[in-house]
Order: C-alpha cells, then sequence, then structure tokens
C-alpha cells in the first residue's frame, strides 16, 4: 500500500510539474512578444509554433528531473536543498532545449522568450514544490503518508533521533523500535519506544513491522559494527540512513558534502564562501562608503578637535586579529596621551581611564573614535559586521581560558556585532561574548547583518560600558 502511495504521489507531483512548465512558457511567451518590455521588430511568430515545443520540453523535463531525483521521497531534505536541485535541473533542461531548437533551422526562436522561461519556470516549478509539500506535511500530521522506522543504536545519538522526529509530525515517519547489541536491555522502553531486539534480528523486524527506514545511530565507539549490521539487513528494500556521531566534535557550521562520489564531513567551517563572499563584501564597501561620505565633515571637526587638544597625530594605530588568525592594523581616533602604554604596559581601558584625553573620553563614550575602522572596511580588514577583534597580546590568555575562543575568527572582524547589540560590549562577560560571537558564525545570513546594523543605529552609540 505505502509503495501505490508513493507512485501516487509522485504521478500528482509530475502532472504538477508539467502544468507549471507549461504555464511558465506560455507566460514567456505573451511577455516577450505582447507586454511590450521588449520591442518587437521582426513581427509576432504564431503562438502554434511555440506551443508545439511543449511536445518535446513535457518529457525533456520528467527525464532531467528524474536525473536530479527531484521525484524521490524527500521526507528529510530542506526546501531550499529541493529548490537548489529544481534551479540546477531547470538550466541543463534549458541549455538541451535550446541546443534542440537549433534542429529546427526553418524557425529561429526567440532567446528572450527563453530567458524568461529559464526564470519562470525555477520560480512555478519551486511553488508548486513548497505548495505540494506543505500539503504532504497537513496529511502527516493528520495521521496519513506515514512512514515506518527501526533505529539500530539504543545509546544518545538514538534516543536523540527520537526526541527531533517527534518534533516533526509533518515528517509523518513512526518509530516502531529500537534494536540493540545489548541483550540486557532488550524489552526496555527508551523515549517511550520499546526495545525490541538485537541487531542480529534487525531482517526479520523490517519484514515483521513492514518497516521503510532504518536508521543506523551506532555510537562513536560501534561504528565497526556497521557492516555487520548491513550484512544482517541483507537485500530487503527498505531506506538505509546513517548517523555518524560526530556531534561532539562539531564545533561550527558543520555540513555535509560529496566530492567524486565520496561523502565529507565538515566538522568546522566558515559561512563566507562562494556568492556569500561577495554579497557581505559589496554590503561592506556600500555602507562603508556611504558612512564615510556622510560623515566626513564629522570626521574632520574631530581631527580638529584632537589636534588641537593633545600633542601627537590625529590617528591611533593597533595591531588586530582578524579572519583566520591574519594580524591587521586597525585605525581609530587617538583618545589617549601619546605612548600611553608606555609605563603600564597593554591592558584594557578602565573607566576614569587617566590615560585618555578630554575629547578622547567624549569619542570613546560615543563611539565615534572607531569611525575610522571604515577605511578598514573599505580596505578588506574588517567588515561593518563580525566579531569584534581583539589585540594578539590579550589572545593566548583568552585562547586558553575560554574554550572555542579562536573560532571567533572564522570570520572577518567587524565594527559592530550581535554581541554588541546585544549588551555585550566592553567591560562585560568575555564568555557571554564569544557565545553570542560564534551563534552570529553559525547563523549568519545577509538578513542577520542587516537586522544587526539596524540595531546598532536603533540602540544608539552610547553605552555605559564604553569607556
Amino acid at each position: 500500500m505505502l509503495k501505490q502511495h508513493s507512485k501516487f504521489f509522485e504521478s500528482v507531483l509530475l502532472l504538477a510539474d508539467w502544468l507549471a512548465l507549461s504555464g511558465a512558457w506560455i507566460l514567456s511567451y505573451y511577455l516577450r512578444f505582447y507586454s511590450g518590455i521588449v520591442p518587437v521588430y521582426k513581427g509576432i511568430p504564431p503562438f502554434k509554433t511555440y506551443l508545439t515545443l511543449l511536445i518535446f520540453m513535457i518529457p525533456l523535463w520528467g527525464i532531467v528531473f528524474r536525473m536530479f531525483g527531484l521525484y524521490r521521497p524527500r521526507r528529510v531534505s530542506t526546501r531550499l536543498s529541493e529548490i537548489a536541485d529544481i534551479g540546477k535541473a531547470s538550466t541543463f533542461a534549458t541549455l538541451i532545449l535550446i541546443s534542440l531548437t537549433f534542429l529546427f533551422r526553418q524557425y529561429e526562436f526567440s532567446r528572450m522568450t527563453f530567458f524568461y522561461f529559464w526564470l519562470l519556470n525555477i520560480i512555478s516549478l519551486s511553488l508548486t514544490r513548497i505548495l505540494f509539500r506543505e500539503f504532504l506535511r497537513f496529511l502527516r500530521q493528520k495521521g496519513y503518508n506515514q512512514r515506518y522506522a527501526l533505529i539500530v543504536g539504543t545509546e544518545n545519538l538514538g534516543q536523540d533521533l527520537v526526541k527531533i522526529l517527534r518534533k516533526h509530525p509533518e515528517l509523518g515517519i513512526q518509530i516502531s523500535g529500537f534494536l540493540t547489541n545489548d541483550s540486557t536491555v532488550v524489552g526496555n522502553t527508551l523515549q517511550g519506544i520499546r526495545v525490541l531486539g538485537r541487531y542480529s534480528d534487525v531482517r526479520a523486524f523490517v519484514v515483521k513491522h513492514t518497516i521503510d527506514i532504518v536508521f543506523v545511530a551506532l555510537p562513536f565507539n560501534a561504528h565497526n559494527q556497521l557492516r555487520e549490521v548491513l550484512n544482517y539487513l541483507g537485500d530487503e528494500m527498505v531506506s538505509i540512513m546513517v548517523l555518524p556521531d560526530l556531534f561532539e566534535f562539531i564545533t561550527l557550521r558543520g555540513s555535509v558534502s560529496e566530492f567524486e562520489g565520496m561523502p565529507l564531513i565538515s566538522l568546522r567551517d566558515t559561512p563566507l564562501y562562494g556568492w556569500n563572499i561577495i554579497v557581505k563584501r559589496l554590503l561592506d564597501i556600500v555602507v562603508a562608503s556611504i558612512v564615510l561620505m556622510c560623515a566626513s565633515p564629522l570626521l574632520g571637526i574631530i581631527a580638529l578637535l584632537i589636534k588641537s587638544t593633545s600633542h601627537g597625530p590625529v590617528f591611533f594605530k593597533q595591531e588586530r586579529m582578524g579572519m583566520d588568525g591574519r594580524i591587521f592594523h586597525m585605525i581609530k581616533f587617538r583618545t589617549m596621551e601619546v605612548n600611553a602604554e608606555m609605563t603600564t604596559g597593554p591592558v584594557w581601558t578602565k573607566q576614569d581611564d587617566p590615560r585618555c584625553t578630554k575629547i578622547g573620553k567624549l569619542l570613546r563614550k560615543t563611539s565615534l573614535d572607531e569611525l575610522p575602522q571604515f577605511f578598514n572596511v573599505l580596505r578588506g580588514d574588517m567588515s561593518i559586521v563580525g566579531p569584534r577583534p581583539e589585540r594578539p597580546v590579550f589572545i593566548e590568555n583568552f585562547r586558553n581560558a575560554i574554550p572555542k575562543y579562536m573560532l571567533r575568527h572564522k570570520m572577518k572582524a567587524g565594527i559592530t556585532g550581535w554581541a554588541q547589540v546585544s549588551g555585550w560590549r566592553g567591560n562585560t562577560s568575555l564568555e557571554k561574548r564569544i557565545e553570542y560571537d560564534l551563534y552570529y558564525i553559525e547563523n549568519w545570513s545577509l538578513h542577520f547583518d542587516l537586522k544587526i546594523i539596524w540595531l546598532t543605529f536603533w540602540n544608539g552609540f552610547i553605552n555605559k560600558h564604553a569607556y
């Protein structure tokens, strides 16, 4: 029955894709030749000619989408990954279609129509899939379209999986039981799920309970038993999913990727790769340029005040550690007397610090001393948003005292950050600051950066911990 349901939903999805495809192609034709967006110089071709091309397009998209696995069950997949696959498959199919049209030498199809179609097709297919998946989730929450699973492994990993699946009833996965290698726990109940038997019984229970999915959740020191479990399963037609017990080693943005058919598990990574680098860099350049242009009169006034009230340079450069541990010179307005650390050595600024100049106290209180750091942003040393950079002389102590401290350097240092807008600035808990910095890196997005920039302006620049 489950196989029949799967085939039925696959057929419904295929039909929905064909309708979305046809609608996108027809709309593209009308946008090109009747919308007036792009002038038509060679006359309007007959609609029938373009409609005929659907005879080739519908089976082509069906074949390509199957190649990209877009008709297989995706219960534990994300919307974003499916949309990405739709984009790849549609681009590939569109390129094949354009190549095929060269066979129709008696007729030339509009390239602008293909562009409209490529864009509209991805949008329409993505929306169709989202609506279809939401419909399935609704059915599963009501108890329909369920799949039944066994969990091989009764340790923390397997029990955590039960908790996660219970939080997502829309997946429609029901756990039929645990299997263990410890005969003393057979018959016990864990997380409300019964331990049915031993690993060696897996094939019998797959048949007995009509299992669709087997989750192998072995602890790290028992992964050598994976081969045994797979041998016990034999050629049973079930989905097998392995949960590697590597969570304790994952420290930052863990992920799974594939290289030449070989799965690679990333335990630690930075979010800045591909388009993310370009998007964040463009945001930095735009915001830094606007701030420096708007604040240029203020920069000049501050420079005159510093020069007229104390001896020494206007700007102060200090070594800081940036992304991947690289050292750079951060620029600030000078707020202290020249050679302020000659007698004290490297120390943090304290409240009512006697080393500060009169104008320096005001600049530090209002954070205006940090305005020149926007030049660091333009140079690429820093970003608008990111963990605040620290001096190398302090870092070794922090590194030894605070676990995961150095992971904050997997992101470019920032003028403002999630820790700062959340109140962890200046003489506050360093542990909390690191916690918020790592949360920012783990959850980075363009929207998150814009939110932090907004909160920086909304909260104002005066802070009781800034001195």
